[in-house]
């Protein structure tokens, strides 16, 4: 993994952790947000909204359905970047 990828992923997770409101090393890649943070669809949309203003990305909607532990978010964050 190029220190690129590394760096945004660790961006992602940092801004994961501040939408969930849990410290970092509180997460695992596969943890399951919904089920393991209580986070709601409210949520979600944040999660988005933050990584679109801070990647410059746009991710579609539907797109939440994937985003549901770091694993996820870092696929659809590096699809969006690829766009």
């Amino acid at each position: 993994m190029s220190t690129s990828v590394q760096n945004q992923r660790a961006e992602i997770k940092e801004i994961v952790c501040d939408v969930l409101e849990i410290d970092l090393e509180e997460i695992k890649e596969a943890s399951l947000f919904k089920e393991e943070y209580d986070a709601d669809s409210l949520r979600s949309i944040e999660l988005l909204a933050a990584l679109e203003k801070k990647f410059g990305i746009v991710i579609e909607q539907a797109e939440l359905a994937r985003m549901v532990n770091l694993e996820g978010v870092y696929a659809v964050v590096e699809e969006a970047a690829a766009k």
